[in-house]
């Protein structure tokens, strides 16, 4: 048997799939989503939420970006932190929902529905490499973008 929490075989796939720079959203049970992009989790309302999801997402995928709408920082302050406090490597982004609406569904490699019933609820992850084994090698230079990012450290 595989080892690692994730057991979804079209969810691992997705993200062995992901290379650096393509996004993978996670979304609430209302999200347009383009049928060859839908990995549908959805069991009923708020089963898996948003939350659980991501959190089991971001021990196995690499990311660098971490966004989500504007809205769900003022009004879903609740959601906000608890992906703040999941999110180790970055810092959540915002931008206005209707940019997230209008752009996620289009751009994003993946999309995975939850049952959540949460306002604001979409997250998306922009997958990363693994900068401190990337630029570990002897002569090479971290440039100053990538240095935060080169320092992380992997909770084991």
């Amino acid at each position: 048997m595989k080892k690692g929490r994730i057991l979804n075989s079209m969810l691992n796939e997705a993200i062995a799939r992901m290379g650096h720079g393509d996004t993978i959203v996670i979304c609430d049970a209302g999200f347009p989503i383009p049928q060859e992009k839908r990995i549908d989790l959805a069991i009923e309302r708020d089963k898996p939420s948003i939350p659980e999801i991501f959190e089991l997402l971001v021990t196995d995928l690499i990311y660098e970006r971490v966004i989500t709408a504007e809205e769900q920082q003022r009004y879903n302050p609740l959601l906000f932190k608890r992906l703040s406090g999941i999110a180790d490597r970055c810092s959540i982004e915002t931008v206005a929902h209707e940019e997230f609406i209008a752009k996620m569904p289009a751009t994003a490699k993946f999309i995975v529905r939850t049952g959540s019933f949460e306002p604001w609820g979409n997250v998306a992850l922009v997958s990363g490499v693994d900068a401190p084994v990337w630029f570990q090698k002897a002569g090479t230079i971290v440039p100053d973008y990538y240095a935060d990012r080169a320092k992380y450290q992997e909770e084991r």
